[in-house]
Parts: structure tokens; C-alpha cells; sequence
């Protein structure tokens, strides 16, 4: 009898040897078990902006780690070469990741924990769940950059351990999922709003010409994205042809127009991979409040989570 995964949404039925569809996890003697755990593609020490994560303890850096795998084929993959192909790999424990990031952090005042990202990090469920309890205890701070195409119980139980996520919502129509990504948009917008209820959320949106630009299909997700609260972050992110899809760069009037859109709903929205639109307003007043170069960044206008020229609450995570 298979054994079927139920990590995520696929929920593969998988014989004695054989792979699911992320590459990582297998069935050995009747039990199924990851491949790769702990196996690290990528480390390096990132500004938080960079995940991107703009409201969360802005200015800090994290210690970042990937690994392999993902559970999505998008045929526009940014990191195709550790989602989607072998590469070499270190091997390292929770405990190992966990000292590496505290001694960082004693040699840098601004280092506040640790960042899974780079692939989908949820393909190496076991080792980002117990190396991120253990962060948890050591008083380190978790992110999590994700598609966020998991499973409810899985989803949740993670969830308990991270602090913040920056979720790629790929598109907002079931068939550019369904075609470019071989998955589903419905278990992404549950997940979302999951985390939302415990977590500090960001959503990026990877804006690709003819596929998922659309201003309607913009001003849906924004109307989506605010009913769980227009303070939700929404990064829009220019695209560059890369992987299997070799459509043309998107047009910066693209994401200049898309962006008016969802700001219409949304009070943060920021442009990615093009060095505009990344700064932080207030919403209330218009008091710039956060100032990125991505060299440093200044909390200009920001006291105890407020904008100190109106008063308004912010939705800012701060030491």
C-alpha cells in the first residue's frame, strides 16, 4: 500500500524508494522519513530587508539558510538551481545553525535570529521545526520566506515557532497556479490568513508581463489582502526572465500602475528590484517614518510603534 504525504497539498502517494514531487522525502521501510535534513545549500548574514521583510525590526540582519527542494514547478523559478537541481550541500544540526547564529549576534549587535529562505524551506519540514523551537528558546527571532503551500496541521504546528513571514503569493487566479506553478491558489490564501492570526505577515507578489499583471486581477488581491487588514505589507517585485520562462523583463510603468492599484486598499505597498518605492509613510498623515538605501536604514518618524507626527499605530515589529 503507498503511503501518502500529508505535509503538503499534493499529498503524494509514495511506494518503498520513491520520491514525491519536492525530491525530499521518501518511504523507508513503511515509514516516511525527509531526505535531506539538515542538508544547507546557502548560508550568509542578510539585512531583514532583504526577505523581504520591511516592518520586522527594520535595519536588522539575520542569519540566513537554504536548502533543497520545492513542492511548486514554476517555470519562473528565481532559485531554480537548489529548488529544482542537486547542489552541494553541508550538512549542519539545529544546534549547530543555532550557535553559528548566536555567535554572530555577539559580534553584531544588530543580528536578531535566523531567516529559513532561499528555497522552500518547508521541504526540510523537521529540521526548520526543530531548529527553530530551539532558536525560540535561545531567544532568537525566526522568519520564515515561504509559498506557503502546506497542509493545515503542519502549517499550524510550525507556525507556533516563527515569528514572521514574508508569504509569495504567486498570482491570484487558480490558473496561473495551475499552469506555471502545478498547484492550487486556495490553500495559499488559507495559509496566509493563518498566519496572520500569530504571526507578523509580508506578502510578495512577483509581477511577470502577461501572466499575472493585470490591474483587475491587482485591485482582487488587494481587496483579498485588506480584509484581513489593509496593513499588510504587499511587496510587488519586478521580474526577470529566468528558468524555463523567457518572457521579457516586466516594465517598471507595470509595477508603477500596479502599484496605485493596490495602494487604493492596502496602506504598505512597496517595488521590489528596481530601488523605488521603499520607503514607509504614514498612512494617516504622510510623515516619512522609515527611510531605506539598503546601505543603512533610518527609523526617522517611528516612537514606541507610532508615527511621532500624528500618533497613528503602526504595524511594526521593534526591540
Amino acid at each position: 500500500m503507498p503511503t501518502i504525504c500529508r505535509l503538503c497539498p499534493h499529498a503524494c502517494r509514495l511506494t518503498e524508494g520513491k520520491v514525491g514531487r519536492c525530491r525530499q522525502r521518501t518511504v523507508r521501510q513503511g515509514q516516511l522519513v525527509p531526505i535531506n535534513y539538515g542538508q544547507i545549500t546557502a548560508i550568509a548574514v542578510d539585512p531583514i530587508e532583504k526577505k523581504p521583510l520591511y516592518h520586522f525590526y527594520p535595519g536588522t540582519h539575520v542569519l540566513s539558510i537554504g536548502g533543497l527542494g520545492c513542492n511548486l514547478s514554476c517555470s519562473f523559478c528565481q532559485n531554480y538551481h537548489i529548488a529544482h537541481q542537486q547542489a552541494q550541500t553541508v550538512k549542519m544540526t539545529p544546534a549547530q545553525v543555532v550557535a553559528l547564529a548566536l555567535a554572530e549576534q555577539r559580534s553584531d549587535p544588530k543580528q536578531i535570529g535566523i531567516a529559513f529562505t532561499y528555497n522552500e524551506p518547508t521541504m526540510d519540514y523537521e529540521f526548520v521545526l526543530d531548529t527553530a523551537r530551539l532558536a525560540k528558546d535561545k531567544g532568537l527571532k525566526t522568519a520564515l520566506i515561504t509559498n506557503g503551500y502546506l497542509q493545515p496541521e503542519p502549517w499550524q504546528a510550525l507556525l507556533q515557532h516563527i515569528d514572521a513571514l514574508n508569504i509569495d503569493v504567486k498570482a491570484f487566479t487558480e490558473e496561473f497556479y495551475r499552469e506555471l506553478c502545478g498547484a492550487s491558489l486556495e490553500p495559499v490564501l488559507r495559509n496566509v490568513a493563518l498566519a496572520y492570526e500569530q504571526s507578523h505577515v509580508e506578502l510578495t507578489y512577483l509581477v511577470i508581463p502577461g501572466k499575472n499583471d493585470r490591474p483587475e486581477e491587482m485591485a482582487r488581491l488587494a481587496d483579498w489582502v485588506a480584509s484581513l487588514s489593509p496593513d499588510i505589507p504587499l511587496h510587488l517585485t519586478r521580474y526577470f526572465p529566468n528558468y524555463k520562462l523567457k518572457i521579457a523583463a516586466t516594465p517598471v510603468s507595470s509595477l508603477e500602475q500596479l502599484r496605485q492599484v493596490a495602494a487604493e486598499k492596502l496602506n504598505f505597498v512597496y517595488l521590489g528590484n528596481v530601488g523605488m518605492h521603499v520607503d514607509t509613510y504614514c498612512p494617516r498623515c504622510g510623515q516619512l517614518v522609515v527611510q531605506r538605501d539598503f546601505v543603512s536604514v533610518l527609523t526617522l518618524g517611528l516612537e514606541q510603534g507610532k508615527c511621532q507626527n500624528c500618533g497613528r499605530k503602526l504595524p511594526f515589529c521593534l526591540s
